[in-house]
């Protein structure tokens, strides 16, 4: 542990703020800029804030803590602990593939999903097939099937005497992005270039007297296509909660009738992203009058007749998105979607994260960095703090990352949000169980700015986790809030020692 307090430091103005969004209190020192010492003074001058170490300890977070804070402007290394040994990032991953993707796509990159066909129609009949053909979206949703649908219509067809087929090749298919993780949970759902509702299906339950009514659909803001692709079953058993059958042409589900209550509903992983998707366009066609059959997917990349084409918004906004709500499906497909672009297409979703890997060493500098995905949810990634904060001062000055992060808001103690705190940051956090990252930027009330990331990892405990059980482990949510508070008083320290 090192605290570099020299005259270089203490002239660097002011360097304070936080990532976190649970800001337990204000600052005990002013952040507003002071007179700078000079001569003696400068040399009686003292930090005015708790060792690092003490904070640390405090936190009694076990395993390890790794922070870095460096000066943007300057490039100096203010402070560090532990931040050359790897880490498990969790979500501040995502920052990384946003880099990689604006770096090998472009901001205004735009996905397009297409219908194809091998001729034109005639008098209103397409004699083939018609083929829905993704591009990798990862926001396609369903009003966009809805859209396709009309579109299809306006171009003149009324009647498909093929079939209604899909091609998902333009990115490798992924059952799943981890499979530590339960087989339920819908932020791990499989990736394809063909991808709808970030390839969840909403499951609905309601009980009336002993009986219970579910759905299983595709819904929007607008329309709910109740689907066949993914199925429930009610089960007389306590645990496990939910269970998963591949049954070939659908998703098999079941549920303990004992967690179900009176009523709810949650979002499902799909496993079958392209029957998922034709599944749902076919049944909008059928409304506007167009009846199709369902065919097998398609191997190779249709050429022939565009019929109608879906483009996503840019890739900018796309990933603004990503690092705002956190969405792992967006993570892997921009991400995939880069290496194509870079390397050609081919390859898994684990080939594809060691080569944003290869690149964040060569263009970020990041040495050591390993990624096993692009969205943090796997736990063997690892990256160093000292290589993230190196990474953020070095793009720093492009300026294409910082505005697309998440702002974060500083609250008083009460959790209210303290609208007038005279620190901006804008920063991406990471949670995994026992894993707590925070990386990002934080910008003083005279301008200066900071590059930071924290790591802490506790592997003992995580290794004591009981994956099977879906369940979150006992004391995961308490040492959660132990990180975040950690998190804020690092940071809080490095306003006292460096604002002064």
């Amino acid at each position: 542990m090192t605290y570099p307090f020299t005259r270089r430091l203490f002239l660097a103005g002011l360097l304070s703020g936080t990532a976190t969004s649970l800001w337990g209190e204000a600052p005990k020192t002013s952040l507003r800029p002071v007179a700078r010492p000079t001569g003696q003074a400068l040399k009686a001058a003292k930090p005015r804030a708790a060792a690092a170490a003490a904070l640390i300890q405090e936190a009694q977070l076990g395993g390890r803590v790794a922070y870095s804070v460096i000066d943007v402007k300057s490039g100096l290394v203010l402070e560090e602990n532990d931040a050359e040994k790897g880490q498990p990032p969790a979500s501040v991953s995502k920052a990384v593939t946003a880099l990689y993707a604006l770096d090998k796509l472009g901001a205004g990159y735009r996905f397009k999903t297409r219908l194809m066909a091998s001729a034109k129609p005639k008098n209103g009949v397409l004699e083939g097939d018609l083929i829905l053909s993704g591009g990798g979206d990862p926001l396609l949703d369903t009003d966009a099937m809805a859209g396709l649908a009309r579109a299809l219509k306006a171009a003149g067809v009324r009647e498909v005497r093929g079939t209604l087929r899909t091609y998902g090749g333009a990115l490798p298919f992924a059952r799943e992005i981890d499979s530590a993780q339960p087989e339920y949970v819908g932020y791990n759902p499989s990736v394809s270039g063909l991808n709808l509702n970030f390839n969840r299906v909403h499951f609905e339950w309601k009980r009336t007297g002993n009986t219970y009514t579910t759905t299983m659909d595709a819904r929007s803001a607008k329309y709910r296509p109740q689907v066949r692709v993914a199925r429930m079953s009610i089960a007389a058993r306590e645990q496990p909660v939910y269970t998963y059958k591949d049954r070939g042409g659908y998703d098999d589900w079941s549920v303990s009738r004992k967690a179900l209550g009176k009523s709810g509903s949650r979002w499902l992983p799909v496993r079958k992203p392209e029957a998922y998707a034709a599944e749902v366009f076919a049944s909008f066609a059928r409304s506007q009058g167009i009846v199709l059959k369902l065919g097998k997917p398609v191997n190779r990349a249709p050429g022939g007749v565009v019929l109608a084409t879906h483009q996503s918004v840019q890739l900018r906004d796309i990933l603004r998105d990503m690092l705002k709500y956190s969405n792992n499906l967006t993570a892997e497909v921009v991400g995939m979607a880069a290496t194509a672009a870079f390397k050609g297409r081919g390859g898994t979703l684990r080939r594809s994260a060691q080569a944003m890997s290869h690149w964040a060493a060569s263009s970020l500098g990041m040495k050591g960095a390993k990624f096993v995905d692009h969205s943090g949810l796997g736990s063997a990634s690892r990256m160093s703090a000292q290589a993230m904060a190196k990474a953020l001062a070095r793009v720093h000055g492009n300026g294409v990352l910082k505005p697309i992060l998440k702002p974060i808001a500083m609250r008083y103690e009460n959790g209210n949000v303290n609208k007038g705190h005279p620190v901006k940051v804008m920063a991406k956090t990471g949670t995994l169980y026992f894993v707590s990252s925070l990386a990002g930027y934080a910008t003083g009330p005279d301008g200066t700015e900071l590059a930071f990331a924290i790591f802490a990892a506790n592997e003992q405990k995580r290794s004591k986790i009981n994956r099977a059980s879906g369940e979150r482990p006992a004391g995961s949510g308490t040492w959660n809030k132990r990180a975040k508070g950690l998190q804020q008083k690092l940071i809080e320290r490095w306003g006292a020692v460096y604002g002064s």
